[in-house]
């Protein structure tokens, strides 16, 4: 995937430099771009290009502030190729004490000579070298308001660090920021829940993993190796995040009951859900089981990893959710609904999208997230129920779109899920935090409708 690259540009650099680039000018995104991108590199490069990526993206306003004090600089008036390879150089000599600060410097003199900035190379060196003899500096010490200070520090856009403290406190926020630029741990579960062969070879190959306690049939690798990896490849595995696996849980499909995921893709909870309904027996040839989405690449994913999943009983639909569904009024008995969201809980996984988001996104979104809701909910059958779900932290998405739907909807109720207390608020929803449980930031509510 990555252009042609000058010989004295590491694959791995060269490849985490075009990625970052990608990020910054299309907003995409880091879970699509690094397997593309270090599907052709060599295990040392790839592992150099996802600590590039990511660790750039997880300090970059830090990384920001000291551009900005050694060029005497605003950011915005240096050329985006600077600006990458600056931060790519400072991340290295900062952060990964293992490589030397002239092999970060050269490099990164070098991506923007490759970039044709030929007159940028000697400010570029310049700029790193004086940062390496000052390799002390701290852009906070001189900074006495602590939202800012805790801004600048966690690497979190201001405005998401003032809105997270009003909600959370200033002690909750910061244990979270930190959560959120830590490498989060490997959870995953098997494909076929009573099949435990590739646990055994997972074992025999060296890997070490643990039993979740939050849900059955999840596992949190400990020490992960290639061979989790390739399992994952080959479909022996599912990689998903513990809440994610928590969420699907809740749907305990029962004997007959028949089912449709509204925002299906990538079919992760899809599978789950119907593969844990098959272990116990609670599949029926003659029910209907459905799941669909927007676009149709995405819809490409989800039959893919429906086919990799050896699941041929769903049928998949495309749709716009927000707009209605093509199904008969009171056709499923549980219904999913994991509502496209701003992921503010998956930041430890995507750190892109602390810099993506903007502060409007939230009301937008709710506003798809609850005529996706209501339009689910006509298809609900009397005595049914409905699980609305997202990786967001944040009310607007999540407890003001339940509050909000049950307003208009007398007929549905709350359902208390059968879940660890620590996990429950109290007003029964699901929630998780990256700093309380080590896991994702999820929030699901079960609604029955009587």
């Amino acid at each position: 995937m990555s252009r042609t690259r000058v010989a004295t540009v590491s694959p791995g650099r060269w490849a985490a430099y075009n990625i970052l680039s990608r990020v910054e000018k299309d907003e995409a995104f880091t879970s699509i771009l690094l397997p593309l991108y270090e599907a052709d590199l060599k295990a040392e490069d790839r592992g150099l290009c996802h600590e590039l990526t990511l660790g750039v993206l997880r300090t970059q306003l830090f990384l920001d502030k000291i551009i900005e004090h050694f060029t005497g600089k605003k950011l915005d008036k240096l050329d985006l190729p600077v600006q990458l390879a600056l931060r790519l150089g400072l991340y290295q000599m900062r952060f990964m004490t293992r490589i030397p600060a002239r092999a970060a410097i050269n490099e990164s003199v070098e991506i923007v000579k490759q970039e044709r900035l030929v007159s940028a190379a000697s400010f570029v060196n310049a700029v790193l070298r004086r940062a390496a003899k000052e390799a002390s500096f701290d852009p906070t010490e001189s900074i006495t308001d602590e939202l800012e200070k805790l801004s600048i520090a966690a690497s979190h856009p201001p405005w998401l660090i003032r809105k997270w403290v009003s909600e959370f406190g200033f002690e909750e926020t910061k244990n979270l920021t930190r959560a959120n630029n830590q490498i989060p741990q490997t959870s995953f579960r098997l494909s076929r829940p009573n099949d435990e062969t590739p646990l055994k070879e997972l074992e025999a190959s060296g890997a070490e993993f643990a039993g979740s306690k939050l849900v059955p049939n999840c596992f949190i690798a400990t020490k992960p190796n290639k061979t989790l990896y390739e399992f994952a490849e080959q479909g022996k595995i599912v990689l998903q995040d513990e809440a994610s696996q928590l969420v699907a849980h809740l749907a305990q499909l029962r004997k007959g009951e028949s089912f449709l995921d509204v925002c299906a893709a990538p079919g992760n909870k899809t599978t789950q859900i119907i593969n844990e309904a098959q272990e116990r027996g609670a599949l029926a040839a003659e029910v209907f089981y459905a799941a669909g989405d927007l676009h149709p690449r995405r819809i490409e994913t989800l039959r893919r990893n429906l086919e990799r999943a050896q699941i041929e009983n769903v049928k998949v639909f495309e749709y716009d959710a927000v707009q209605s569904l093509p199904f008969e009024a009171e056709t499923f008995d549980c219904i999913l609904v994991d509502a496209p969201c701003s992921g503010t809980g998956t930041i430890r996984h995507n750190p892109e999208i602390r810099w993506s988001l903007k502060t409007e996104d939230f009301g937008e979104l709710a506003q798809k997230q609850k005529r996706i809701l209501t339009n689910a909910a006509k298809a609900l059958k009397k005595g049914g129920r409905i699980i609305y779900s997202t990786c967001s932290l944040e009310k607007e998405e999540d407890e003001n779109i339940i509050e909000d739907f049950l307003r208009k909807h007398t007929e549905f109720k709350i359902v208390i899920p059968d879940i660890a207390d620590e996990l429950k608020t109290e007003e029964g929803y699901l929630r998780t935090f990256p700093h309380r449980n080590n896991t994702d930031g999820f929030f699901a509510a079960v609604l029955r409708k009587d």
